[in-house]
This record gives C-alpha cells, sequence and structure tokens, in this order.
C-alpha cells in the first residue's frame, strides 16, 4: 500500500472533540472528500487492495450515508454493481430490515430483498468503524440474502473500540486506524 497515499489520506482527516457528544473524538473525512487529489487517492488505495484480494466479487455494498460517497465510485472502477443498505423507510419494494446498538442509541437498517443472489460475493464499505455495531447489522442483512462477504472495508478504524472483534470470521480491512 502506498505510504505517501496513506500520508495524504491521514493529513485530510479532521478530529472534533467532543461531536457528538462529550468524550467522543469524531473522524470527519469531510477535507479528504474536497479535495480530489486525496479522493481519488483513496479510491485508487481501495481498487488497488480489492483488486489485490479477491479476483471475483459481484457487488460493492455501501452503508448509509458515507459509504454512498466511496462505494459508487470503487464499484465502478472496478467494472461491477453498487448496492445500498439504507436506514429504515428509504427503500421501496420488499426488504429486509434489523434494528441493531451503535454508540449513541438504537438504529435500523435495510436492503432490498432482490439486491444479491444467494452466493453472490460482496465487499461491504464504510467511513468508519467504531463499535461494529452498523458493520455487523449490514453483515447479518447479507447473509440472509445468502450472499458471500469477502471483506467490510473502510477506510478509518477506531481501534480502542474494537468494533473489528463483533465481525467474528468475517474479515476487516482499513486503510487508517487510529487508538
Amino acid at each position: 500500500m502506498s505510504e505517501p497515499g496513506l500520508r495524504l489520506l491521514r493529513e485530510r482527516v479532521r478530529a472534533f472533540p467532543d461531536f457528538p457528544e462529550p468524550g467522543v473524538l469524531f473522524r470527519d473525512i469531510s477535507p479528504l472528500l474536497k479535495d480530489p487529489v486525496a479522493f481519488k487517492t483513496l479510491i485508487d488505495l481501495l481498487e488497488d487492495h480489492v483488486k489485490a484480494s479477491f479476483p471475483k466479487i459481484d457487488f460493492i455494498v455501501g452503508l448509509d450515508s458515507r459509504g454512498f460517497l466511496i462505494g459508487p465510485p470503487l464499484a465502478q472502477r472496478l467494472g461491477i454493481g453498487f448496492v445500498p443498505v439504507r436506514k429504515k423507510g428509504k427503500l421501496p419494494g420488499a426488504t429486509q430490515s434489523i434494528s441493531y446498538s451503535l454508540e449513541y442509541g438504537k438504529a435500523e437498517l435495510e436492503i432490498q430483498s432482490d439486491a444479491v443472489e444467494p452466493g453472490q460475493k460482496v465487499v461491504i464499505v464504510d467511513d468508519l468503524l467504531a463499535t461494529g455495531g452498523t458493520m455487523c447489522a449490514a453483515c447479518e442483512l447479507l447473509k440472509r440474502l445468502k450472499a458471500e462477504i469477502l471483506e467490510c472495508l473502510v477506510v478509518i478504524e477506531l481501534k480502542s473500540l474494537k468494533g473489528s472483534e463483533k465481525l467474528s470470521s468475517i474479515p476487516l480491512h482499513s486503510l487508517l486506524q487510529y487508538d
């Protein structure tokens, strides 16, 4: 992985203390998204990783909402489709939904019931892994559809919150790690 590229990404991540509540250090990727060179570098690094790790993949699955910023350009580069996992009530048609706990309360995610076929290979993408609640819920939805989850892929992993432990046997790859 490109050290200069990772350095550029790290330089574009801002920290906001006490957001959204006291004691939380929020990692903000907005400056990275605003910088076209940094954003291209992000997608380049993700593309290189996925191509090197998985010769056959059917879909990139992106989590609401920042996974929607990263997933589509990555899927397009890979020549595959993109599947959204949304907050409850945002998808038409038949859906699968799951309730889960997250850092600041409860939430619900949905995926369209026909989004993936049994056995299709997916990589789930989001901007950040904290306690792992959202990613874990998304994995459960995809397991219900009998997808093969190759990996969970994030820009930032907050290691001290141990979110990767919740993913059990599903591999996690993060570009940047913070304690």
